[in-house]
């Protein structure tokens, strides 16, 4: 690997098997990044640009009507609440600081791509799909892991502090670089595994598999060792695109621990102790009800939205088959439908905590996750007050 003195010094030129690699290092919002892919590109004159794309995100970026055509009684349907949220989530993140720097998040990879289309040359989109990044990251996690990660998450909309350009450039700095990708991997072992080493195998076989003799890599600056490292070696995209089915132990694990509850209380009705089982359906229904019920609420959802959270988490937080929040969802969706200006305003809303909530879009979001999260803890508490007063 070399540094050209022609070019700008976030590049680096590789040699690899007689072939002329140029990898930019970029910040995913930065106007030097763009100005550097630009200034690379025109001297270059490459047979192919590579951006740091999957087909996914590449048509969201270039597709602003995309909102429009969402489906959210399929996402709610298919309990995709919890991901489209999170992806919402980083994607605010990034605006609110594109926002204030004046640069659209991703401007660099859409630059490589007009440049190649300008020039002639091959495009490559050579990043993994981000939902297999995230159902591999997703399912790697623990409890407490997932935890962590969604609370990262929402970390983001209570930074308040301006971000300017030059902390955006001192972040592809190699040593403050190198810094935070440690104190990432210390925190996220996991996360860092699948978000970054795996992607990094990844964007190098696809490098390698890239048509032509001169190519321009557009890819994060933190991805740059990691190519380099890997390029020379046998790497099975297969094995990398392979998502691992999800566990069904929690399943087996809720279904089983619904039983022994249901037990415990039909075994109080036999032995004697009636009053104690009673006590327990009327402290399930009402805890799973109320709690159930002011999550959504908390979401500001309909009144009828309440209303059918509450009368579904007593019987669904039984059945690992249905949730409490998807019944709240539907029937927020259905009551509320969003029109297409709210959709057209979610790229706008996601910017802002108070946004989420008061966008119908993403108020649906919430109302899914919160009345969940309430069931979840109407279970919680009720399990262990039977557990305790049976044992």
């Amino acid at each position: 690997m070399s540094f050209s003195p022609e070019l700008p010094a976030s590049v680096r030129h590789l040699i690899f098997r007689e072939r002329d690699i140029y990898l930019v290092g970029t910040a995913h919002i930065s106007a030097q990044s763009v100005q550097d892919v630009r200034d690379t590109i025109e001297k270059i004159h490459p047979d192919t640009v590579c951006i740091e794309l999957c087909p996914s995100r590449y048509q969201s970026l270039n597709d602003q009507d995309a909102w429009k055509k969402m489906d959210l009684f399929e996402v709610v349907r298919k309990g995709k609440a919890l991901y489209l949220l999170s992806h919402l989530i980083m994607s605010g993140f990034y605006q609110k600081i594109g926002k204030q720097i004046g640069v659209k998040p991703g401007a660099e990879m859409l630059e490589g791509a007009l440049l190649a289309k300008e020039t002639h040359a091959h495009l490559e989109l050579i990043d993994r799909p981000i939902e297999i990044t995230l159902k591999r990251l997703w399912r790697s996690l623990g409890f407490w892991d997932k935890i962590k990660v969604a609370s990262q998450l929402m970390s983001g909309f209570f930074i308040t502090d301006e971000i300017d350009e030059n902390t955006i450039e001192e972040l592809k700095n190699p040593e403050n670089l190198e810094g935070a990708l440690d104190t990432f991997a210390k925190s996220f072992p996991k996360a860092k595994e699948k978000v970054i080493d795996e992607r990094d195998l990844y964007l190098a076989e696809k490098i390698k598999q890239s048509q032509g003799n001169r190519l321009v890599v557009v890819v994060g600056a933190g991805h740059i060792p990691g190519i380099v490292s890997h390029i020379g070696e046998d790497i099975s995209l297969e094995t990398l695109e392979h998502v691992p089915p999800a566990s069904k132990w929690p399943t087996y694990f809720k279904w089983a621990f619904s039983l022994v509850l249901v037990s415990l209380v039909f075994y109080g009705f036999f032995s004697g102790a009636t009053e104690k089982s009673l006590n327990s359906i009327y402290l399930w229904i009402a805890s799973h009800a109320i709690l159930a019920g002011a999550g959504t609420a908390l979401a500001f959802g309909h009144p009828l939205a309440i209303v059918a959270s509450s009368l579904a988490a007593p019987l669904t937080s039984l059945n690992p088959m249905v949730a409490a929040g998807w019944v709240a969802g539907l029937v927020q969706a259905w009551v509320k439908k969003p029109t297409v200006a709210d959709l057209e305003n979610v790229p706008l809303s996601i910017t802002t905590f108070q946004g989420f909530w008061i966008n119908p879009v993403t108020r649906i979001l919430l109302v899914v996750i919160l009345a969940n999260l309430g069931s979840s803890l109407g279970t919680f508490i009720t399990s262990a007050w039977i557990l305790s007063h049976s044992i």
